[in-house]
């Protein structure tokens, strides 16, 4: 038996390296009798059936996992958004850190396209990342007219992974780190402002700090795993200010003498807050599901 992390799922394969090797192999039966289902970046035990095949026969425990996209044992996601062509978006950003943090994953911000911003623009976004750094999220403003490859210290040792919409440049930043991986990129659709797919399966891609994950673009955003309790934690600065409120369980929209509230506009970004209550709408009027 031998131990593997899986790279690439696709067509019901999952291809496993092993001390330097690539195995193509099958999930056995017995992880759909217990409802499990391997994922990109888990580490496996597996049994080789000749030399390049084998089977998965066990599961090793994951440290956490994302649903969509679907990827095990992720040291860090990096949000990316572009400063145009689609358009910057707050809201978006705040929705895609919201989700990163309700799996407890480390968060950091890349937004791209730089080049293509006036003066006025780029001071605004700048100033936008000067706040989400300063609540404890690494942030980079980067230009698609340098060189991509110093991407490479935005890295940390391990699974590293890029979300964010179609046509922000993930495939880019992943050619630029490793050229010979040859990703397609796509082009932006004008009549919807987002960009094309082009990444049709999740894939690691080795690189000198560990792996880096292109996903699938998507711009529809779940969180239905999100209760209101739970959102709440999922703010950063909200959590450092709550323990100034009145009542232990403030949901920090209602109460009074909220801590959270009366730092909106100072300390905290009355966009954060605006988004957060328009998710906290969503959460409060959403459909169960059965």
């Amino acid at each position: 038996m031998r131990e593997g992390l899986i790279y690439k799922a696709l067509s019901g394969f999952y291809y496993v390296e092993s001390e330097g090797e690539s195995f193509q192999c099958r999930a056995r039966g017995v992880f759909r009798k217990k409802g499990l289902s391997p994922l990109v970046g888990d580490r496996v035990k597996f049994q080789i059936e000749n030399e390049v095949e084998g089977y998965i026969t066990e599961l090793l425990p994951r440290q956490n996992e994302l649903v969509r996209p679907p990827v095990a044992n992720i040291d860090q996601v990096l949000v990316v958004m572009s400063a145009k062509e689609p358009a910057f978006s707050l809201n978006l950003i705040d929705k895609f850190l919201v989700i990163v943090e309700s799996y407890d994953i480390t968060p950091s911000l890349i937004v791209t396209k730089q080049d293509l911003l006036s003066s006025a623009e780029e001071a605004f976004i700048q100033s936008r990342l000067d706040y989400y750094q300063s609540i404890g999220y690494k942030t980079y403003l980067i230009s698609n007219l340098e060189d991509q490859s110093a991407m490479l210290h935005m890295l940390v040792p391990g699974i590293n992974v890029l979300s964010g919409q179609s046509g922000v440049g993930k495939s880019s930043l992943i050619n630029a780190v490793r050229p010979e991986s040859n990703l397609e990129t796509g082009v932006i659709s004008n009549a919807l402002n987002r960009g094309k797919h082009t990444t049709r399966h999740v894939e690691l891609i080795k690189t000198s700090q560990g792996y880096i994950a292109d996903t699938p673009g998507f711009s529809s955003l779940d969180y239905a795993h999100i209760d209101k309790y739970m959102l709440k934690n999922c703010f950063p600065e909200f959590v450092a200010a709550a323990d100034d409120c009145k009542y232990r369980e403030c949901l920090h929209v209602n109460e009074p003498k909220c801590a959270v509230k009366a730092q909106v506009g100072e300390s905290i970004l009355q966009s954060r807050y605006d988004h957060y209550l328009q998710m906290m709408n969503e959460i409060e009027t959403r459909k169960v599901r059965y």
